[in-house]
């Protein structure tokens, strides 16, 4: 490789350093005493803020380090041993938490093959028939990610039919949010109508959209958080220093920050796909809905690219791998990971 590779990479959203007005809301927070343990205005202020967003003013909303904690906080608070999460087989929780969810909670996870990362009302319905009573785990949560592990994004009807199934059959309907702000600037929608489509609780993700670190864990319905803060203490997802974790979250939502984040990293895959498309041996797996790019690239092109820039292989045996972009990325990363891969693919 002779170019010079871009200065901010595509391996992930979460490569990306912290969001400048995020820094300087810690650098603010920095002075002083505060109560610990969340008892701070920089928590107050966050979390008015996120229930005004949620159009939700009584939900329970705790903070955590990382969307790992988030999701265990979440789920075990509303899980007993001997019950099921039914989940698609890509999901976070099932391929990348280290089992983490199953530790946490005692209960299990179901998980269901999908083509595009996405569960239908179809594929959870046999699931919820039939059993053999207590010789059998119980289906409690129905588990979705907005955006999906595959990059695609549920419409505002398909995360209802969903709710609409969990609450017929006494379940509850869970978002793993960590790129939550990317779902709905792709919709085009508000968080608070993510909520109206019947969402019981959810998280929402800071880490991949500027800030240091933090999560927030969002019980829409406050009822299900009754024990949520002793999980919260139990799961060591409980930041003594907490306004360190609020300021963040204060500056990351003041003046839509979050969602100019998000939209500028969805239109930064777009234009990363368009730059590649034509590229002899490139194929798109398909058009980018938020801000991942997947893609097939010739095998003998994939270790000098990620030696130049390194990004994830998914699937070895086919050539796919999975770009994403940030509110960091800029044009000009886009275009020289571009010329990178021409490069690469083509040697041209």
């Amino acid at each position: 490789m002779h170019l010079p590779p871009p200065d901010h990479a595509f391996a992930s959203d979460n490569v990306a350093a912290a969001h400048p007005a995020v820094m300087s809301a810690l650098v603010a927070a920095n002075t002083g005493s505060a109560v610990p343990y969340g008892e701070d205005p920089w928590t107050a202020g966050a979390i008015a803020r996120l229930r005004t967003l949620f159009g939700a003013p009584d939900a329970e909303i705790l903070f955590t380090y990382g969307g790992t904690g988030a999701n265990v906080v979440a789920l075990a608070s509303v899980l007993a041993p001997h019950q099921a999460v039914i989940c698609p087989s890509s999901a976070h929780i099932n391929t990348d938490e280290c089992g983490a969810p199953e530790r946490f909670t005692g209960a299990k996870l179901i998980d269901v093959p999908t083509p595009d990362g996405k569960l239908t009302p179809e594929m959870v319905l046999p699931l919820l028939h039939g059993g053999h009573g207590e010789h059998q785990v119980q289906p409690a949560v129905i588990a979705i990610s907005q955006t999906t592990e595959l990059g695609t994004v549920y419409s505002l009807d398909e995360i209802r039919a969903l709710a609409d199934l969990a609450h017929a059959h006494g379940l509850l309907l869970f978002v793993d949010g960590a790129r939550l702000a990317n779902g709905v600037a792709a919709l085009d929608c508000s968080l608070a109508e993510i909520a109206a489509a019947g969402v019981d609780l959810l998280t929402f993700g800071g880490t991949k959209n500027g800030l240091m670190y933090g999560e927030a864990v969002v019980f829409l319905d406050p009822a299900l958080a009754h024990r949520a803060r002793y999980v919260r203490k139990q799961s060591m997802q409980l930041a003594s220093k907490m306004r360190f974790v609020s300021a963040q979250f204060e500056a990351l939502l003041a003046d839509d920050l979050w969602l100019q984040g998000a939209r500028h990293a969805n239109a930064m895959a777009q234009l990363l796909a368009a730059s590649v498309r034509d590229i002899d041996g490139v194929r798109l797996l398909r058009e980018p809905q938020a801000n991942s790019l997947f893609v097939y690239l010739p095998k003998h092109a994939i270790e000098p690219l990620q030696q130049w820039s390194f990004f994830w292989a998914w699937d070895d045996a086919t050539g796919l791998v999975r770009w994403m972009t940030s509110f960091a990325t800029t044009e000009e990363d886009v275009r020289r990971f571009a010329a990178g891969v021409r490069e690469a693919v083509t040697g041209a």
